[in-house]
């Protein structure tokens, strides 16, 4: 009590500035700071100052260069700031205050790191802080045009995307809800200011108001990082209906063009060498009945590929002009081996034979053990290859086996746009596309910027045919449109629970083994645990950032190694781990 007393009267001698009116020409967002993982405890700089309200009561002030700490104990909140604290309910909020530095003021979560322009509320959901703040959709634009497309981009390129980003930000402010948007890819990526980020915040500004309308509404302003060459229709992607007269399939040949547009390629080669392992496991399980019928086992190890003499791809999902394919037909002569025997592991006996019994003697007399020895597992043995006369031709599904045999996989989305190069020597594989392709592409729109000199409105023209742009009258929240269903497989929902708990990992650590950490991906991602070293395999369980595990060994295909945690066990991409020291 003595503590709160003591706060209380601190915060009540400050001077109370004025709360920050609304900007009359921008329209407030509400964002859910899911990315923040914020689970019990959060640690918070006010560069600004701020004004504080509990559910309880308690209205304050606090200077700015405030360090404030808030927690959850016994399922309600606590404040804490120079060594006081103060019970605060069930809910606090965080109210930015009017000041002449306008603009610059914000709450950063990390020491030095970006800040939030806006108003916090904390409360309490399923046991962990839950995070919403409330700000001006132009400063919102500010953390997220940098993120979303990246400040090294030409300056029309950035500007098309504040006004995609600004159109589908307002398309989702929804009164009757608890939030409009959450920080994550599952909406838009927001991260906060960083004042350095000059061009994009110039993007913003020089676009201020301006968004995409069809027909009096707002439009879906999809986007993506690049579409593979040609773009995308909406019911291409989502649930199969039709999504706005703003939509074509395109040639796309900005993002066709910029060489930082992802392109990955698989190489197989005419004489059957150096074909991936993965790739000849699943020609292998389509060639099942043709090993049986010829004697041979059907395994991937009794399976070679020994001439390919044809390899096509087509398509059966869309209806031109779409140059999306999902089938490959390879024609191939092959070769088999078939199962000789068992071998049991045994060698032959070192035991000498009496001259006057045929009874064994032994050279020398065996010490007794304390446990029996283990039988070896029987080993098969197999023939050479034997080959096989006539060709086999297969048609294959390219999703998802194939394009992750073949290491063709960018997004995990299974869309990727493929195409084949042949030459005197191999087939090609090239697959693009990053993300569903509806919209403008990232990509192509930097292209269509740096390489062809085209203005922000000459880009959105492109990409949403039929389109037209309009600028918001002071206060103006414009009609949204109706919102569309995601993906037929939906993404997680944006409930904030709490990150979940990493897995422990107490065992003592085997010889030859090491103990590594889950790094090399997003703090809002995860790494996919599989139960063989393929991309094919099948997904155990996924492991998120900071997870540790204990590498045990390296599997065939070095680029992936088997761990293990107290819990379960299997194969990662050697890649996304660091070493722990």
């Amino acid at each position: 009590m003595r503590r709160l007393i003591c706060l209380l009267l601190c915060l009540m001698l400050l001077p109370l500035p004025a709360l920050a009116e609304e900007e009359a020409a921008s329209p407030t967002i509400r964002v859910l700071l899911r990315r923040l993982n914020l689970t019990d405890c959060a640690y918070l700089t006010l560069d600004g100052p701020y004004t504080v309200a509990t559910k309880l009561g308690a209205t304050m002030t606090f200077p700015k260069g405030s360090e404030v700490t808030v927690n959850i104990r016994g399922g309600e909140l606590y404040l804490f700031y120079q060594g006081m604290s103060l019970q605060a309910g069930k809910e606090v909020r965080f109210i930015r205050n009017a000041s002449e530095a306008s603009g610059t003021e914000g709450i950063r979560f990390a020491k030095n790191g970006n800040f939030y322009p806006g108003d916090l509320k904390l409360t309490i959901e399923n046991g962990a802080l839950y995070p919403v703040m409330t700000l001006a959709v132009e400063d919102y634009l500010l953390g997220v045009v940098p993120y979303e497309m990246g400040d090294s981009f030409p300056l029309e390129a950035l500007k098309a995307q504040a006004i995609c980003a600004r159109t589908y930000a307002l398309s989702h402010v929804d009164p009757s809800d608890a939030y409009d948007v959450v920080d994550t890819t599952n909406d838009q990526v927001f991260k906060g200011v960083d004042l350095d980020s000059k061009l994009s915040i110039q993007a913003v500004q020089d676009t201020a108001g301006i968004v995409g309308m069809y027909k009096g509404k707002l439009a879906n302003c999809y986007y993506s990082a690049s579409n593979g060459g040609q773009t995308e229709l909406v019911e291409n992607v989502w649930s199969g209906r039709d999504r706005g007269g703003y939509f074509a399939i395109t040639d796309d040949p900005f993002d066709l063009e910029n060489p930082a547009s992802v392109v990955r390629r698989a190489k197989l080669n005419k004489n059957g060498q150096d074909i991936p392992a993965d790739f000849n496991a699943v020609l292998s399980s389509y060639m099942a009945d043709k090993l049986i019928k010829h004697g041979f086992e059907p395994l991937p190890k009794a399976f070679r590929i020994d001439e390919i003499k044809s390899v096509s791809l087509a398509g059966t999902k869309f209806d031109p002009p779409s140059r999306f394919v999902d089938e490959m037909t390879i024609t191939f002569t092959w070769s088999g081996k078939k199962l000789l025997t068992w071998y049991d592991g045994q060698e032959d006996s070192d035991e000498e034979i009496s001259l006057f019994s045929a009874t064994p003697v032994p050279t020398e007399t065996p010490e007794p053990t304390a446990e029996p020895e283990i039988t070896p597992e029987p080993q098969p043995v197999y023939s050479d290859f034997i080959p096989v006369e006539e060709e086999a031709t297969v048609t294959l599904p390219i999703f998802p086996e194939v394009i992750r045999a073949l290491g063709l996989s960018i997004s995990g989305s299974d869309n990727e746009m493929l195409t084949l190069v042949e030459t005197d020597d191999a087939f090609t594989l090239e697959a693009r596309r990053f993300g569903h392709g509806v919209g403008m592409s990232q990509r192509g729109a930097q292209w269509m910027a740096a390489a062809y000199g085209k203005q922000y409105h000459e880009i959105l023209a492109f990409y949403y045919p039929g389109m037209e742009l309009a600028k918001l009258a002071a206060g103006e929240l414009p009609l949204p449109t109706t919102q569309p269903e995601l993906a037929q497989t939906p993404p997680p929902p944006a409930t904030p629970t709490p990150r979940p708990t990493l897995m422990p990992v107490t065992t003592s650590i085997p010889q030859g083994a090491y103990l590594a950490s889950v790094e090399g991906i997003d703090d809002d991602s995860s790494l996919n645990l599989r139960q063989e070293p393929s991309l094919a395999s099948e997904i155990l369980m996924r492991l998120y950032k900071h997870q540790q595990l204990i590498v045990l060994e390296t599997a065939e295909d070095p680029a992936w190694v088997k761990v293990k945690t107290d819990v379960i066990e299997g194969y990662v991409m050697l890649s996304y781990l660091e070493k722990v020291k």
